[in-house]
């Protein structure tokens, strides 16, 4: 099984993956956290943030991906992954792909904004700070048309939406003890 997540930036990929990782543990099951954060800057440094480059961005993440699902490790993709195109290719790929959906709104996402991209994707035009390809705001993110999970990051607390991540991926009977 592969997870893809998709989601705006701050909306609790890294954060809920992270505690799934954490609660499947004491169950024996091995999760990675593949954090698109942190592939950026090591295997997909070479990219930057056009439509082309975020599809080759979500390609690679999930070649990574099927890599550690051939072994029995479930693999979970923290990017914003915000096309549909891309998504749907991932699905059709490799065999046993979950999207999952961390629907926040953006006044939550502005207030939690810790990387400060929100403050810098809305100062005006020709403002030298200003973030000009943030999904979401001033670039596009497309909303899955039919998730297989849908977490409101906003609306439940960390620990709700981890936890039903888990039942998620503990009742698809797709997880292999090893």
């Amino acid at each position: 099984m592969i997870i893809q997540f998709c989601g705006l930036s701050g909306s609790g990929k890294t954060l809920l993956a992270n505690k799934a990782k954490e609660q499947f543990k004491s169950e024996h099951l091995h999760i990675e956290v593949i954090d698109g954060d942190e592939y950026r800057r090591s295997l997909c440094s070479d990219l930057g943030f056009s439509q082309s480059d975020r599809h080759t961005n979500i390609r690679r993440l999930a070649f990574v991906a099927s890599r550690f699902a051939q072994y029995g490790i479930i693999p979970i993709i923290c990017a914003i992954n915000p096309y549909q195109l891309i998504r749907q290719e991932v699905s059709s790929t490799y065999p046993d792909v979950k999207t999952v959906y961390l629907k926040c709104g953006l006044e939550e996402l502005i207030r939690r904004d810790t990387k400060g991209l929100y403050a810098r994707a809305i100062l005006p035009h020709g403002h030298s700070d200003r973030l000009n390809n943030l999904s979401g705001i001033n670039d596009p993110f497309e909303v899955p048309a039919n998730p297989d999970l849908v977490l409101e990051t906003d609306r439940e607390t960390v620990n709700e939406s981890a936890q039903r991540l888990f039942s998620f991926i503990k009742d698809s009977n797709y997880a292999t003890v090893f």
